[in-house]
């Protein structure tokens, strides 16, 4: 097969499925979904890998389909990670800038990220991510990019996401276990507002709330940037599990009758009508009104939007929703869950499907792909990130040479 180096291969490990994505640039520079691949995991729980030879034939599976569907061979991929123990801060670093003439240069904010970076953290922890949320520049806030200002000081706000070690390590060895290179661990909120969060929803103060199978992720951006995040460890399919151990029926078949018949909001109920439930060791079906299924899932969504307000209100942002919220993930998908996050968070709310992508976005088109899809959108910026940072590399060095060629000659 051919190589993958034109491709950029996005890889979304969940905790009941692996969704990989291959995109392709086109010669307009939009990227294009040329591949995919979907397949049940059973190897992870809320996050976190707990079966490893499971989760890598789940991602053998998954790659194996989108390799076959774009005709390509994976072999180096971003990775999503976003289990319950990733833990994010915002921290600040200040440097004093040391030209004679006081220009900022890229040196000054790289070691003003470095000192922000210079966090405290257990031995068991490493830091993921560094997201400059603004620079400060004698006092002077809300610069996105200060090279070439001149100041005295330079100081950085830096949103920072930390990991576990050892959890790390072990997804890191699945994927490469499945032949896979891990390009980048990336965590899965950030990743998934590439796909989901519109520019205005990200300048005005927007929360994206993603419901997974075993964990909700959410974050909140505000000027741009990421200024909250965090995972709790509570997902749809604990709506599942729910409805298994009240309704006594197979897991299998509480899953069905949440996504076909579930609604967690009582006055979107229609006609009363029953629902047939299987029950357990192959017993006699017994019929169950919507109403009571309601009842059911109604308490466990609440919980978890609650959970969510009240994260953000300890840290003092769940009256800055000026751009709304932004629900997306499969258990978004929930009938009525729209209208009582409107009630929780007292603001407008919308579903969040992928987009910025081309090629099948028909066949992406839902909210299971919102991560992945992220993911890809993610990778290329970073492609462009470091050929931008080479160019510049290359580009100094130029420079350099040209300045030591010039002063041999002089002295010729």
């Amino acid at each position: 097969m051919a190589r993958t180096d034109p491709y950029t291969v996005a890889i979304d490990v969940g905790s009941s499925k692996v969704g990989v994505l291959i995109g392709q640039t086109d010669q307009a520079g939009q990227l294009e979904v040329v591949g995919k691949g979907l397949a049940a995991n059973r190897g992870t729980r809320r996050g976190h890998v707990v079966n490893v030879e499971a989760t890598v034939e789940a991602l053998k599976k998954a790659s194996e389909e989108a390799e076959v569907m774009a005709g390509v061979e994976i072999s180096r991929a971003y990775v999503g990670l976003a289990g319950t123990d990733a833990r994010c801060v915002n921290s600040r670093g200040m440097v004093s800038v040391t030209r004679r003439d006081q220009e900022i240069t890229q040196q000054d904010i790289g070691r003003a990220l470095e000192a922000a970076r210079a966090a405290a953290l257990p031995t068991d922890r490493e830091i993921l991510h560094g997201i400059p949320q603004e620079f400060i520049v004698d006092e002077q806030g809300g610069i996105a990019d200060p090279l070439g200002m001149v100041g005295s000081r330079l100081e950085v706000a830096v949103h920072l996401v930390t990991c576990n070690v050892t959890r790390s390590k072990t997804l890191l060895t699945c994927v490469n276990r499945a032949g896979i290179e891990v390009l980048e661990m990336v965590f899965e909120p950030l990743a998934t507002a590439e796909a989901i969060l519109m520019h205005d929803e990200r300048e005005l103060g927007s929360l994206l709330v993603d419901i997974g199978s075993g964990t909700t992720e959410f974050a909140y951006f505000c000027d741009g940037e990421v200024q909250h995040s965090a995972v709790l460890p509570i997902g749809s399919g604990h709506f599942t599990n729910d409805l298994a151990m009240v309704l006594r029926t197979p897991f299998a078949e509480a899953e069905q009758i949440k996504t076909r018949h579930g609604c967690c909001l009582p006055g979107m109920l229609g006609e009363e009508r029953g629902i047939s439930v299987p029950t357990v060791a192959g017993g006699p079906p017994r019929v169950v009104p919507k109403r009571e299924l309601c009842e059911i899932l109604q308490p466990r969504a609440e919980e978890i939007l609650t959970f969510v307000h009240a994260d953000l209100s300890r840290n003092g942002v769940a009256g800055e929703l000026r751009g709304g919220v932004v629900l997306t993930g499969g258990g978004a998908q929930l009938d009525g869950l729209l209208e009582l996050s409107e009630q929780v968070f007292d603001t407008s709310v919308r579903y969040g499907l992928p987009q910025g992508l081309g090629g099948l976005v028909d066949v992406i088109s839902s909210p299971i792909w919102s991560t992945a899809s992220g993911l890809l959108l993610y990778g290329k910026a970073s492609e462009a990130d470091r050929a931008k940072k080479a160019k510049r590399r290359s580009s100094s060095m130029r420079s350099m040479v040209g300045s030591l060629r010039d002063m041999f000659s002089d002295l010729l």
